[in-house]
Parts: structure tokens; C-alpha cells; sequence
């Protein structure tokens, strides 16, 4: 557990980190990335030829005896959510830095990039079970607020349940949203849940690994526990088979999550532990706008 005193010094020191991703990368890819809800009504002006008569405004035409249309600008105030596991799993970390810093990192840029752009954020904390809910709300001390939570939330639950965080977002928000889901991903049977949130909202995995989930390092005989579960046992890591079915079992989960995601129509993004997640954002910010 962090203390106080250490929570309010990294808090800053991600802003100052934050702040400089977002200045220097974020400016306008981030908002272009993502269109608006939609459209909300601007002003009328007299009819020109070409315009779509659909948007005539009857009433305003009949009081000056000529057609007017309606106007129209894109809406450009997004709501975003982040759904972040902060189950046992996300402790886990061999090189650089464990999943769950990566993870707060990753939050805290996309929080701030969101209140610099004037739109709201909210977060979503879950392990196998919904943890903690931030309504979305724009501001600055708002963002502050969500790292501290970052930093300092601990789980009641052991496992992942991404299903749940799903569920939880689609009963707990009506506008259309972006919502960037954080984790592991060593979980499964999340793909209802993830194909009803992709209908109404723009959802984006970020798969957080490191490589000692994928790799096991010959080491000879170790004891490992699962975080989640909590059980021991010995694994034989000189053992060529061993190290293969373990590596085997990561491609195995790794490609559920990307059909998964694939099948939903939603975008899953893999950040390794000690890899350079702004060029992973950046490039696909800047890949979506392209596809526009």
C-alpha cells in the first residue's frame, strides 16, 4: 500500500508525464480519432439549392413565406470510460515495470488527454467483480481524482471478470461512449458482453502482457503460485516441453481475445511491459484517422 504522501508525489509526477504526452502527441489525434455523438441543431438560414429538404423548417418558412433550412454542426463533447482490471494478475511484472503501472499510466494519459479536450471521463474498477464506479465528469481536479483512484484502489476480488465490467458499462451508460478496457485479458467468456457494448459504443482493448507471460525462463525447478487462485505448485522450467505448452497456453488466450475483440467490430491494442505505449496509442489514433 502506498502512503499518502507517496500516492500525491506520483500523481504528480504522472500529470507532469501526462501532460507532456498529451502536448506533444495527443493534440487534435486524439479528438479527430473519435467522431462526436452526433448532430445538434445550430441556426436556420434562408434555403440554398442543394440542400437536403428533409431539414426544411416548415414552421420558420410559413412565418416569412419563403423556404428555410435547419443547420447543423457535429457534436464534439465525447464521453469516455475506463474499464480497469485490477485484479491479482495486473501484479504481476518481471522486467520495467509490473502490468498494473503500465495500466495506471496508460489511464492517466487518456484521462488527461480527455479533460485537455474538454470532454468527460469516468472509470469503471473491476477484478471478478465490479469494484468501484466513477461517473464521467470533465475538469482537470476530476482527472487528478481518477489517478489517485488509480494508484490507490485495491481489489475485494482475486479473479477477472471483464464480462462484468461489460455488463456493468452497458446498464450504467446511455450515451454513446469510447471506453477503453485495461487488462490482462486472461479471462474468457466475455464475448457477449463485449459484442452488446460494441453495438452502441466505440470499445478499444488494451492487452497489457509481460514477458514472462509468455516466456518461462530455464531455470530449473520453481514454485509458482497463481495470483488469482492462490495455489502452488512446482513447474520443471528446464523442461523444453514445459516452456512450449506454457507458451502455448499465452498464444492460446491471446488469440481468443483478439477473434473476441475482432468479431465484436472492436479494436484490441497489445502493450508489452517495458514497451513504448505512446507509439502503440499514437499509431492508432493516427491509423483511425486515416480509415475516416
Amino acid at each position: 500500500m502506498l502512503t499518502t504522501a507517496e500516492i500525491i508525489k506520483k500523481v504528480r509526477e504522472l500529470e507532469i508525464k501526462s501532460k507532456k504526452l498529451t502536448s506533444d502527441l495527443f493534440t487534435g489525434e486524439y479528438h479527430s480519432a473519435f467522431k462526436g455523438k452526433g448532430m445538434s441543431f445550430k441556426e436556420v438560414r434562408e434555403y440554398a439549392a442543394g440542400d437536403d429538404i428533409r431539414f426544411i423548417d416548415w414552421n420558420v418558412s410559413a412565418r416569412f413565406g419563403h423556404p428555410y433550412s435547419k443547420i447543423f454542426e457535429e457534436e464534439r463533447e465525447l464521453t469516455v470510460m475506463l474499464l480497469v482490471d485490477i485484479s491479482s494478475s495486473s501484479l504481476f511484472g518481471t522486467q520495467f515495470a509490473r502490468k498494473k503501472d503500465i495500466i495506471t499510466e496508460i489511464a492517466a494519459v487518456i484521462s488527461f488527454s480527455a479533460v485537455n479536450n474538454a470532454d468527460k471521463i469516468g472509470v469503471i474498477f473491476y477484478s471478478d467483480q465490479v469494484e468501484a464506479f466513477i461517473p464521467p465528469k470533465k475538469g482537470k481536479q476530476h482527472a487528478l481524482y481518477i489517478v489517485r483512484e488509480l494508484l490507490s484502489k485495491e481489489p475485494k476480488g482475486k479473479g477477472t471478470a471483464v464480462s462484468s465490467a461489460l455488463r456493468y458499462f452497458n446498464n450504467s451508460t446511455k450515451q454513446k461512449s469510447i471506453a477503453f478496457v485495461l487488462s490482462d485479458f486472461i479471462d474468457a467468456n466475455y464475448e457477449d458482453a463485449l459484442r452488446i457494448a460494441g453495438k452502441k459504443h466505440d470499445v478499444i482493448g488494451i492487452k497489457i502482457y509481460d514477458q514472462m507471460d509468455k516466456q518461462l525462463p530455464d531455470a530449473g525447478l520453481l514454485k509458482v503460485k497463481d495470483a488469482e487462485s492462490g495455489k502452488t505448485k512446482w513447474v520443471d522450467s528446464s523442461n523444453a516441453f514445459v516452456r512450449y505448452s506454457y507458451e502455448q497456453e499465452f498464444f492460446r488466450i491471446t488469440e481468443y481475445s483478439t477473434q473476441t475483440f475482432k468479431k465484436a467490430g472492436c479494436d484490441l491494442l497489445h502493450v508489452k511491459t517495458g514497451e513504448d505505449y505512446v507509439r502503440v496509442l499514437q499509431r492508432f489514433f493516427l491509423s483511425r484517422n486515416k480509415q475516416k
